[in-house]
C-alpha cells in the first residue's frame, strides 16, 4: 500500500487509469467493520465513548492503511478529529517486519556479493519506523513537535493533538476544516503558489527543523481556501541531527556554487555510510560521482528530479561497496512523494528555479541578484569605501570587519570620524549608528570626559608595565562596583580576561575540565570557540563540542563539556561530571537572545557552589552597559569570576577579571619562587592597566555612576524601539522578530521564536537580514549585518525616530523587490 501510495504521486510514470487507481490509496482504503472500531475503542480510551464524546461519526473521514479518521465533539463542545488504529494492522506490520528481516538474514548468509551492503543492519534501523506507526502516543509526540516548529507559520499549520487524551491506538486532536490534497483542483487558490508553498514546506522541515514527513502525499494534505496548507499523518517522520543538516547543507551550497570537489567530499560526508571506508577504497568512483553532480545541478535543472539525483549517486555507491544511510533513505523516499505530488499540483512548477529561490533566501551568501543591485547603489554612494577595501586585501586581513568571519561584509564601511550617535565614512555619507563599536561606545563616540581622559594620559607619557594612579582607579571603580570581598586582575581584552579566568579556575580547584554553554561566545582563544558560533552538534539537550574554527586543538574541543542554557537537563549534566569540573563558564544574560534566566542562574549557582565548580560569568558585552556592574546585578545572582571588557576600557582595548579574593589570588606572588611555579597562575601583560586605557575606562565609570539616569533612559529607548519595529513590520504583514533589552537588541525576519541559540538563525531569512542593512545604509543608518545592535546615552530621540523611519521605508522597498514573497 505504501508503494501504491507513492506510484500514485508519479505522474507521467505510469498510464492515467494506473496513476488514478493508486490514487485511492491515499485515503480511500476499506475501514475496519464497526465492531472493531467499537471494541478498539472500548479498549483503549481512559473512559467509555459516552462520556469521552457527546457525538462520535461511525463513518471515517479518511481511512489510510493504518488508521482511519473519524470527526467526533468533546463533552466539552470540541470538535476533535479521532484518529484510530485499525483492527489487525499491528500484528501483521510485525509478523510482516519479522519474515522479511529473516529472508534478510538468509540473503546476507548465502549471497556473498550482498553482504557488503548490511542490508540486515539497514532494515535494523528502519524496522522501528515502520512498526512504530501504530503507536498513536509517539505519533502524538512528532506531531506536537512539528506544530510547535511551524507555530506562527504564515502558510503552514498542523492540528494539535490533544496528548493527555491519546492512547496506542487512538489520537485525538483538533478538527481542522479543509480540502483533501487529491482534490486540489477544486481549489481556487494559485495552484502555482500552492505548489511553491509546499516545496517550501519541506525544505523548511529537512534544512531547519530536522524532523521532515516522511509520507507527504496527497492524502496526508490539506488545503484551506485562502491559500494554506494543514499538515496530517505523522506516524512516519524523519530525523536529521544537526550535523546532518550543517553537512547537507554544506553539500547543496557547494553545488549550487559549482564546488564539484568539494561538493563530491560534502555528499560523502553526508549520505555515506563509514564515509572513511569510501574514501580508502574507492578513490576512482570520485570523478564520476562529480559528473553526475555537475549533470544534474547544471544540465538537467528544467526537469530536476531530487530522486533522480539520488537514484543515480546511490547506485555509484552501491558499485563503490558503499551504502547512504538509512536516514537519508527516508528523506529521498520524502522527495520522491512530496516532488511527485507537487508537480501534480502544479505540472509547470520549476523545482530546481523554486529550490534556488528557497536557498536563497536562507543562504548565507549574498545573491548575485542582491549584490549587483547594491554594487550600483552603495558602490555609487561609497566608490571611495569600496576602493580602500579592495586596495587593502592586498596587505591587510581584517576578520571582525574588512574580512569578517563565516559572514563576510560585501560593503564594508571604512569611517573617517564618529561622534556622538554618528558615522562619517570616508565618501562623507553620514549614518546613524546602531552598532556602538560592538558594546564599548556606552556615552557615544568622542565623548568629552572621555577624549579629555585619554589626552591627559597621553600628556603624561603613555605608561605601561609600571604602576600608574589611573591603573588604580580603574581596578578600585570595578571592585566597588561589584561589593566587598572581591579583587580584580587587569588586561587587554575580553578574549585574555576568559583565558585568565580559566587558568585561574584550574589553579584554584586542581581540575582541568571546563564546562561551557552552546551559543555563547567567549571570545577567539581555542576554548572559547568550541561550540560558539554557527554551528552546533548532538542533541540540543546533551551538545556535542564542535569547533568552530580551524587551528583549535583537538584535546582542548573533546574535552569540553557543553551545555545547554535554561536547560535542566545540565543542571544533572554538571552533577554527573562534577568531580572533574573547575569551571563552567557562560554569559548570564546571552546577547543573542537579549534576556536572562533567573531560575536557571539560581539553580547552576546552587548546584555548583556544593560541588565546588566555580562560576565565571562572561559580561564582557554586558558589563556596565546593561546595569552598573552587570546583569547579574539586575538577575541577583552572583558568580565567583566575572570577566569584563569593552565599557571598561573606553573604546580603548581593555579587560578584567573581578571576583573571589581567595581566587584571584591565586595570581598574586607567594613571595617564594618555587611555591609560584608550582600553585600559582602566570596572567600578566605588557600593556595590562596602562595609564591611558585606565584613564578612558576609569572616566567612563565615574561619569556612568554619577548619572545613573543613563540606565533608565537606555532601558525606555530600547523598549520603545524595539517595540516601534516591530508594530512598522506588522504593519505591513511581515514577519519579524524584534527583542531588545537594557540597550541590547536584535531583530530577524522569521516567524519563529527561537527557544535555543542554536534555533536562532534556523529558518531566518537571510537575504533579506542582510539586505536590510544596506537598504537602511541608503536611509542614513548604519545597522551591523547579522550581528547585535545597540543604543549609546548619545542616541536622541530624534535618532530613533529616524531609525524607526529608515526602516519603514526599507520594508516598503524590500516589499516592492520581491524580498517578503512566500
Amino acid at each position: 500500500m505504501k508503494a501504491g501510495q507513492i506510484l500514485g504521486t508519479q505522474s507521467g510514470l505510469l498510464s492515467q487509469g494506473a496513476t488514478e487507481e493508486f490514487r485511492s490509496f491515499f485515503s480511500d482504503l476499506p475501514p475496519m467493520s464497526r465492531r472493531d472500531l467499537r471494541e478498539t475503542l472500548e479498549r483503549s480510551l481512559p473512559v467509555s465513548q459516552d462520556q469521552m464524546f457527546t457525538l462520535f461519526q461511525r463513518t471515517p473521514l479518511a481511512v489510510g492503511s493504518v488508521a482511519q479518521v473519524h470527526r467526533a465533539v468533546l463533552r466539552d463542545g470540541t470538535d476533535v478529529a479521532v484518529k484510530v488504529v485499525k483492527s489487525g494492522v499491528r500484528q501483521r506490520l510485525l509478523a510482516s517486519s519479522r519474515i522479511l528481516e529473516g529472508l534478510l538474514i538468509t540473503a546476507h548468509a548465502l549471497v556473498p556479493r550482498l553482504r557488503k551492503y548490511n542490508l540486515p543492519g539497514h532494515f535494523a534501523e528502519l524496522r522501528p519506523l515502520l512498526t512504530g506507526q501504530c503507536d498513536m502516543r509517539q505519533e502524538a509526540r512528532s506531531q506536537s513537535e512539528i506544530a510547535r516548529n511551524f507555530e506562527g507559520h504564515p502558510f503552514l499549520g498542523v492540528p494539535r493533538p490533544y496528548t493527555h487524551l491519546c492512547t496506542q491506538d487512538v489520537l485525538i486532536m483538533e478538527f481542522v476544516a479543509g480540502t483533501q490534497g487529491h482534490d486540489v483542483q477544486c481549489i481556487t487558490y494559485s495552484r502555482a503558489d500552492l505548489a511553491r508553498r509546499l516545496q517550501d514546506s519541506f525544505y523548511s522541515m529537512v534544512f531547519f527543523h530536522g524532523l521532515f514527513h516522511v509520507d507527504p502525499h496527497p492524502g496526508n494534505i490539506m488545503f484551506v481556501p485562502d491559500g494554506r496548507i494543514v499538515l496530517l499523518d505523522f506516524g512516519l517522520v524523519g530525523r536529521l541531527s544537526a550535523d546532518d543538516k550543517w553537512n547537507l547543507s554544506a553539500f547543496y551550497y557547494a553545488c549550487i556554487r559549482g564546488q564539484w570537489n568539494l561538493a563530491v567530499e560534502r555528499f560523502i560526508e553526508t549520505f555515506v555510510v563509514r564515509p572513511e571506508l569510501f574514501r580508502e577504497h574507492a578513490p576512482q568512483h570520485r570523478g564520476e560521482l562529480a559528473e553526475i553532480l555537475r549533470r544534474h545541478f547544471e544540465e538537467e535543472t528544467s526537469q530536476w528530479s531530487t530522486m533522480a539525483f539520488f537514484d543515480e549517486a546511490t547506485r555509484l555507491l552501491y558499485r563503490a561497496g558503499a551504502r547512504v544511510s538509512t536516514r537519508f533513505s527516508l528523506l529521498a523516499l520524502s522527495m520522491l512523494t512530496g516532488e511527485g505530488f507537487i508537480s501534480q499540483t502544479d505540472p509547470e512548477i520549476d523545482l530546481w528555479r523554486n529550490a534556488q529561490r528557497f536557498t536563497d533566501m536562507f543562504s548565507p551568501y549574498l545573491s548575485e541578484e542582491v549584490r549587483k543591485r547594491f554594487e550600483r547603489e552603495i558602490g555609487g554612494r561609497s566608490p571611495r569605501c569600496i576602493e580602500a577595501r579592495n586596495q587593502a586585501s592586498g596587505y591587510l586581513v581584517a576578520p571582525t570587519h574588512l574580512d569578517r568571519y563565516v559572514l563576510p561584509s560585501a560593503f564594508p564601511l571604512v569611517v573617517e570620524q564618529a561622534s556622538g550617535s554618528r558615522l562619517w565614512d570616508i565618501d562623507g555619507n553620514e549614518y546613524v549608528d546602531l552598532s556602538c563599536g560592538y558594546g564599548p561606545h556606552i556615552l557615544g563616540y568622542a565623548h568629552p570626559v572621555l577624549s579629555l581622559a585619554i589626552q591627559e594620559a597621553v600628556a603624561k607619557g603613555a605608561v605601561n608595565a609600571l604602576g600608574n594612579p589611573a591603573e588604580l582607579r580603574l581596578a578600585h571603580a570595578i571592585a566597588e562596583a561589584f561589593g566587598p570581598g572581591v579583587k580584580v586582575i587587569l588586561s587587554n581584552s575580553g578574549t585574555e580576561a576568559v583565558q585568565m579566568a580559566l587558568r585561574l579556575a584550574r589553579a584554584h580547584t586542581g581540575r582541568q575540565r571546563v564546562a561551557k554553554f552552546e551559543g555563547h561566545y567567549h571570545g577567539f582563544s581555542d576554548q572559547s570557540l568550541v561550540s560558539s558560533l554557527f554551528r552546533y552538534s548532538g542533541d540540543p539537550h546533551s551538545p556535542r563540542p564542535i569547533a568552530n574554527s580551524a587551528g583549535i586543538q583537538r584535546q582542548v574541543v573533546d574535552d569540553t563539556l557543553v551545555l545547554q542554557y535554561g536547560d535542566p537537563a545540565s543542571i544533572d549534566r554538571i552533577k554527573a561530571h562534577a568531580d572533574e569540573l573547575a569551571c563552567i563558564v557562560l554569559e548570564p544574560m546571552p546577547v543573542a537572545l537579549a534576556a536572562f534566566d533567573r531560575a536557571f542562574l539560581e539553580q547552576l549557582r546552587d548546584v555548583c557552589s556544593r560541588s565546588g565548580v566555580l562560576v565565571i560569568y562572561d559580561e564582557v558585552v554586558t558589563g556596565f552597559r546593561v546595569h552598573y556592574g552587570g546583569a547579574q546585578h539586575l538577575a541577583g545572582v552572583r558568580p565567583d569570576l566575572t570577566c569584563l571588557g569593552k565599557v571598561i576600557g573606553g573604546g580603548l582595548p581593555c579587560g578584567a577579571v573581578v571576583g573571589r579574593f581567595d581566587v584571584v589570588d591565586v595570581a598574586g606572588t607567594s613571595g617564594d619562587p618555587f611555591i609560584d611555579l608550582d600553585s600559582r597562575a602566570f596572567v600578566g601583560g605588557t600593556m595590562s592597566g596602562n595609564s591611558v586605557t585606565s584613564a578612558a575606562g576609569a572616566a567612563v565609570l565615574e561619569h556612568l555612576r554619577s548619572n545613573p539616569e543613563i540606565y533608565r533612559d537606555l532601558r525606555v529607548k530600547t523598549e520603545w524601539l524595539s517595540r516601534q519595529l516591530a508594530e512598522r513590520a506588522a504593519d505591513q504583514g511581515i514577519e519579524c522578530r524584534v527583542k531588545g533589552s537594557h540597550s541590547i537588541f536584535s531583530l530577524t525576519f522569521d516567524h519563529a521564536a527561537p527557544r535555543l541559540v542554536r534555533d536562532r538563525l534556523t529558518g531566518s531569512n537571510f537575504k533579506a537580514n542582510l539586505a536590510l542593512s544596506y537598504y537602511m545604509r541608503k536611509c542614513g543608518v548604519y545597522l551591523p549585518e547579522l550581528h547585535t545592535m545597540l543604543l549609546s546615552a548619545a542616541h536622541t530621540d530624534a535618532d530613533l525616530q529616524h531609525v524607526v523611519q529608515a526602516f519603514t521605508y526599507s520594508l516598503k522597498e524590500m516589499t516592492g523587490d520581491g524580498f517578503f514573497t512566500f
